[in-house]
């Protein structure tokens, strides 16, 4: 079985699956790392060139491709969820958690992240903390509809995160028979 991770920008996903990767001895994908590989361009330059539909039709193809994947941590993009497609995929690929953190902390780490600006869009025309509160409204009860389980990402680093969700796999692992 896969399991998932699902969150905001700035939430510790490529961290945090990294670790729960090791920690599980699992395969890494993260899909918009995988997207730009196989586009050869950044998150942002999708965005430029072939608009938000455009985006989300690679991501909604490469979700697809994930569903016989087995024994990965699959880490979504922020809006993976947006598309309702994307999000039956989702459930297919394995157990979900989503990973959680106040606006104004997602916030700051958006904006110390040196690479962020050069390779993530901004998504509203307000740019920001009020970008990141007004997108979060929109977008909790997507995550939730798809999250199996969901872990809070502060405070706490990208090992005690890990080893929270591994917990929780283990145990309903066990409980499933």
């Amino acid at each position: 079985m896969n399991r998932g991770l699902v969150g905001y920008r700035g939430r510790g996903k490529s961290s945090v699956g990294a670790v729960l990767a090791g920690r599980l001895d699992y395969r890494l994908v993260d899909v918009d790392e995988l997207m730009a590989l196989h586009a050869g361009q950044s998150i942002a330059e999708i965005f430029a060139s072939e608009g938000e539909a455009g985006f989300r039709r690679r991501e909604r193809e490469v979700c697809k491709a994930l569903e016989k994947a087995r024994r990965r941590v699959i880490v979504l993009g922020g809006g993976a969820v947006t598309d309702p497609d994307v999000r039956v995929l989702v459930r297919k690929i394995g157990r979900v958690v989503w990973l959680r953190a106040p606006a104004a902390v997602l916030w700051a780490r958006i904006s110390r992240d040196p690479k962020s600006p050069r390779t993530r869009p901004d998504l509203t025309a307000e740019g920001g903390l009020t970008e990141v509160e007004k997108i979060l409204r929109q977008r909790e009860p997507l995550y939730r509809s798809v999250a199996h389980h969901w872990v809070d990402t502060y405070p706490g680093s990208p090992e005690t995160v890990a080893e929270t969700i591994q917990t929780w796999f283990e145990a309903n692992d066990a409980s499933r028979g």
